[in-house]
C-alpha cells in the first residue's frame, strides 16, 4: 500500500509478525529519514514492531530540503493553530492507513516526535476517539493549551524529555506541559537532561525505549 505521506519504513527483522507500530514524527525542517535513526537501537528490543517515519506534507519554508508539519514563519497564534489542525487531519488519515495495512488498533501504536513532531504527537494522541498505546515527546511543547484543553478525548500515557540547555524550545515548556497533563489527569513522566540542547542524546533514546517497552508489554 502507498501511504498518503512519503514514509521511511523499518520492518521487523527475520519477517517477525507485526503486532505494534511506532510512528516517529520529525521536527521542523527535518524528514522521516532523519528521525528514523532512533530505530537503529530500538528495533533490537522491539522485535515485533514496525517503525514508520513519514515526511510532513509541506516543504519547509525556511529549509526547502526538509519538511514542516505547520508553518512557523508567521508568528500569529490563530494562523499557527489553524495550520497545525490541517496537519492533524493529514496525520489522522495517515494513521488510519497504517491501522488498515497492518491490522492494528490505536492501542498497538505509539506516537513519538521531536520538537514540532512532538507537538503534533500530543495533539493527535490526546484528541483521538481511542487512546493510543503511548506518546513520547522529545524537545517539544503543547501548541495551544486552551485549544487542546477543549478537545481532549483520551488519557494516553505520556513521556516528555527535554534538554536543560535547549535554545529552540526553552526547557520551561517541559514543566508547563507536565502541569497541564497533571491537571487533566493524564499520566505523564518527564526527564530533563543536563548539558543537553535541542537534540536527542543516547540518554533520551534509552529512556524512551524503556517507556515504550513497558507500555507495549502492558497493553
Amino acid at each position: 500500500m502507498k501511504f498518503s505521506l512519503n514514509t521511511t519504513i523499518i520492518k521487523p527483522e527475520n519477517n517477525e509478525n507485526i503486532n505494534s507500530a511506532i510512528i516517529l514524527l520529525h521536527g521542523y525542517g527535518g524528514d522521516g529519514k532523519d528521525i528514523s535513526m532512533l530505530t537503529l537501537n530500538w528495533k533490537r528490543f522491539l522485535k515485533n514492531t514496525i517503525f514508520l517515519c513519514p515526511d510532513a506534507h509541506e516543504l519547509c519554508k525556511i529549509n526547502p530540503s526538509g519538511y514542516q508539519w505547520f508553518d512557523l514563519s508567521i508568528e500569529d497564534r490563530e494562523y499557527i493553530l489553524n495550520e497545525s489542525k490541517k496537519a492533524e487531519s493529514k496525520l489522522i488519515k495517515y494513521i488510519e492507513e497504517i491501522k488498515l495495512e497492518y491490522k492494528l488498533k490505536n492501542s498497538n501504536i505509539c506516537l513519538s516526535g521531536f520538537s514540532q513532531g512532538c507537538m503534533m504527537s500530543i495533539n493527535v494522541g490526546l484528541t483521538s476517539n481511542e487512546s493510543f498505546n503511548s506518546i513520547v515527546g522529545f524537545s517539544g511543547k503543547i501548541i495551544d493549551k486552551d485549544d487542546l484543553s477543549s478537545r481532549i478525548k483520551t488519557k494516553t500515557n505520556i513521556l516528555m524529555i527535554h534538554g536543560e540547555l535547549d535554545p529552540i524550545v526553552p526547557p520551561n515548556h517541559l514543566l508547563d506541559s507536565k502541569d497541564f497533563f497533571i491537571r487533566h489527569k493524564i499520566n505523564v513522566e518527564t526527564l530533563m537532561i543536563k548539558n543537553c540542547d535541542h537534540h536527542i542524546p543516547i540518554e533520551a533514546s534509552s529512556a524512551a525505549l524503556n517507556f515504550i517497552k513497558k507500555n507495549l508489554i502492558n497493553s
